[in-house]
């Protein structure tokens, strides 16, 4: 009985959290949508600088109806995603984001590009070159040896090989994307922030 008392409670709590997080959201975005150069503000991208293509290629995994805008349903996924998605979903999503050309598989070129982004906030401890992340990544992972990376190759890879995974993972760790983080951020149990 009190199991069954949690559960209903908790499932309240995360009714009035998407309730309040749906304000928020409609306070910000007024048209109810989330276009590109607010999802870049949010994020604090410079809209010619080098992660502006990062921030690009995330909007657009977000935005899973290809209309250029993300709605709140979109974002409400794209949070679930980060705050409660397993290790296969996540590496679903990254591989969305490093798919840059959306073509089905990631070539030295479109690795490059993100490994370089990350490289200049999260590699500061590696003592290998950018070239070298991608070439190793490339033999590690690229089963075939055709010099590009599908999405299975890709996840099965990051799966068994954990520096692999440690460079392909992407940062999601929202409390960084958003001057709406305190809005949302309380929305959410801090329990859930278990990332790979």
């Amino acid at each position: 009985m009190g199991q069954s008392q949690q559960t209903e409670n908790s499932e309240e709590i995360d009714v009035k959290a998407l309730q309040d997080m749906y304000k928020k959201f409609v306070i910000e975005c007024p048209s109810g949508l989330l276009f590109l150069h607010e999802f870049k503000r949010f994020f604090g991208v410079d809209p010619t600088g080098e992660a502006s293509d990062y921030a690009e290629n995330m909007f657009r995994a977000f935005d899973r109806n290809g209309d250029n805008t993300i709605d709140f349903l979109e974002f409400v996924a794209a949070l679930n995603l980060v705050f409660r998605g397993d290790l296969e979903h996540k590496l679903r999503w990254s591989f969305k984001v490093y798919d840059k050309d959306n073509n089905g598989y990631v070539d030295r070129d479109e690795l490059r590009s993100i490994i370089d982004v990350i490289s200049k906030t999260d590699m500061s401890e590696s003592q290998l070159t950018v070239d070298e992340v991608v070439d190793r990544i490339l033999e590690a992972v690229d089963s075939d040896g055709d010099g590009h990376i599908n999405m299975e190759e890709f996840i099965r890879g990051a799966q068994q090989d954990p520096w692999v995974l440690n460079m392909l993972k992407l940062d999601m760790n929202p409390a960084g994307w958003f001057n709406l983080k305190k809005a949302f951020m309380s929305c959410f149990c801090l329990k859930c922030l278990t990332f790979y």
